[in-house]
């Protein structure tokens, strides 16, 4: 078994579980806290067409997100879920809090080429990464924060698509 920390989509076990194969719901231990690293769009996704969450040291911040406990055999599948193998991701062990308690080695994932401004997600997977946090019961304020920072982001950097549509 290993301890993962999930910050995106991942958050989302039915999203989840469309990647590796199996429920997951039995494998989250709750949420959890991550002190030092911020939440960002800083990748552009291939797969998902958009902006994707990344997490960057910030000392003065901390971020939310599930905390599960996968059994190895999971361990393959999730690394290319996250494109560990093209580059996309890498593994980061961090320590995270979690009903009350300290969980250190726990595997998050972090972008390798970062981009230098933040990319906006789009519709869908907004909606996974909100899902997620509604599902594993994310504190409601961070939830709303992380509504406001996607919409933000959304209305900056329109689709091209909608700018075509609304001239």
């Amino acid at each position: 078994m290993f301890y993962y920390f999930a910050y995106g989509s991942c958050m989302c076990p039915v999203d989840l579980k469309r990647s590796l194969g199996e429920n997951t719901h039995n494998y989250v231990i709750g949420s959890a806290t991550l002190k030092g690293y911020r939440l960002g769009f800083y990748w552009q996704s291939k797969l998902r067409k958009c902006g994707v969450l990344d997490v960057v040291p910030d000392p003065t911040a901390s971020v939310e997100g599930v905390l599960y406990r996968l059994p190895n055999r999971l361990s393959n599948a999730l690394d290319e879920r996250e494109e560990v193998p093209l580059n996309g991701y890498r593994h980061e062990m961090v320590e995270v809090q979690c009903k009350g308690m300290v969980y250190k080695n726990v595997r998050t994932y972090v972008v390798v080429d970062k981009l230098t401004e933040e990319l906006a997600p789009n519709e869908w997977y907004s909606n996974v990464v909100l899902r997620g946090a509604v599902t594993c019961g994310l504190p409601e304020q961070y939830y709303w924060k992380l509504f406001n920072h996607i919409r933000q982001l959304q209305q900056i950097q329109k689709p091209q698509w909608q700018t075509l549509r609304s001239a």
